[in-house]
């Protein structure tokens, strides 16, 4: 809970907390076994934009201490974090830019 900002918000339910405070909860889970790749499924979504920049300067945090991220948005905005985007559509690749 430090490492994503809350540690001051362990005693608190659900209900007490922001939607992007839930977020970081969700993110702070992932994280308890240290995993080297970390799927995030819209981490963004239904976040107003400044706690979008939050949880995405949160996710480049984790990416620069070794961490793979595996990240699935539908927002441009969102996927110009990223060292490499793949974007598809019914299924198919259509472009592939990065690495």
């Amino acid at each position: 809970m430090e490492q994503v900002g809350l540690g001051h918000r362990t005693s608190h339910k659900p209900h007490e907390m922001s939607g992007g405070q839930r977020q970081r909860v969700a993110i702070a889970r992932a994280l308890i076994n240290r995993p080297k790749v970390i799927f995030a499924d819209e981490p963004t979504g239904n976040l107003d934009s400044k706690t979008s920049k939050e949880i995405m300067q949160l996710l480049c945090d984790l990416h620069s201490k070794g961490n793979t991220i595996v990240m699935v948005t539908h927002e441009d905005e969102i996927a110009a974090y990223a060292n490499r985007v793949i974007r598809m559509r019914d299924g198919q690749i259509l472009q592939d830019s990065g690495c």
